[in-house]
């Protein structure tokens, strides 16, 4: 039985979109490529460039001085999500019990 009433089309439809995807990969994977700098062309020949901060100028983070607890905390989740040690919590904290960490409650964090 001939195929009369089928189009070209309907073969030639997910050749495109796979031809498509192939060419997007492409481009994308070069132009991170050159964004990351390994493209030297335009740095050839000159000394990479640095930067730094003056003597005594270091740029602190400003960190949390204390953590209101959350319904759902943990000590170990409050260490993970301010960047603490959780022993540095618990000195900070001698009273501060796990079975009974109430929402609200304010903790020492340095």
């Amino acid at each position: 039985m001939p195929m009369a009433g089928r189009s070209p089309a309907r073969f030639l439809a997910p050749l495109a979109l796979v031809a498509f995807a192939l060419a997007l990969f492409v481009v994308v994977s070069s132009t991170t490529k050159d964004d990351a700098g390994t493209s030297g062309a335009k740095d050839a020949g000159q000394p990479a460039q640095t930067t730094s901060t003056p003597t005594g100028e270091k740029k602190r983070r400003k960190e949390p001085r204390s953590y209101t607890v959350k319904s759902g905390d943990t000590p170990s989740g409050i260490a993970e999500k301010v960047n603490v040690p959780l022993d540095t919590i618990l000195e900070l904290n001698p009273d501060l019990d796990p079975q009974t960490l109430a929402p609200g409650t304010k903790i020492k964090l340095r």
